[in-house]
């Protein structure tokens, strides 16, 4: 809302506005009050590993901080042009359907890996993402579903390039599928 420019209001106008409102009490200015001492950070993660059970992270049987480096799925089909595995990478393309592994099998994962690559491909998609997890709860020898889902979309005749999800995506947790128009 604008406001008025007080040189338009007339001394008429001026008086009869001091009139109706009466008379005008002005206040002595106050100080705000002190402003509340911020509380003092408390190290509830302190707690939580203080809690755990020690050497808890130590004696695993696999260790999940190998995991995190250099565990990144990749693949371009021959013929293809390398810019594309890197705009995939990017996350340059829109994912039009996923799945999730998870609890699952070996063998359940592999036929639902076909299956879904079969309908997705049936359905005219051209980016899938597939949900199979770090695989930290694995024994020694390391991420099964994970393992197998690169083995079986480096097979499949469908699949031009995958490569591991965003971290808003999944992270290593997923791949990321461009599949033949």
């Amino acid at each position: 809302m604008k406001r008025r420019n007080s040189a338009n209001v007339s001394d008429e106008d001026s008086r009869l506005f001091r009139e109706a409102i009466g008379e005008v009490r002005q206040f002595d200015p106050v100080a705000p009050p002190p402003a509340s001492p911020k509380p003092k950070p408390y190290p509830y993660m302190l707690e939580a590993d203080e809690a755990a059970v020690p050497g808890e992270l130590l004696n695993m049987e696999f260790d999940p901080g190998l995991m995190e480096v250099g565990e990144e799925l990749s693949y371009l089909r021959n013929g293809y042009p390398p810019k594309l595995l890197r705009q995939l990478k990017r996350g340059q393309f829109s994912v039009q359907d996923d799945i999730d592994l998870h609890q699952m099998n070996a063998a359940a994962a592999q036929a639902t890996i076909a299956d879904f690559l079969a309908q997705a491909s049936a359905r005219g998609l051209h980016c899938v993402r597939i949900v199979h997890g770090k695989g930290l709860r694995s024994k020694a020898s390391g991420p099964v579903l994970k393992t197998l889902t690169d083995r079986l979309l480096r097979r499949s005749d469908d699949v031009i390039a995958f490569a591991s999800a965003r971290p808003m995506q999944g992270g290593t947790g997923a791949v990321v599928v461009l599949l033949k128009g």
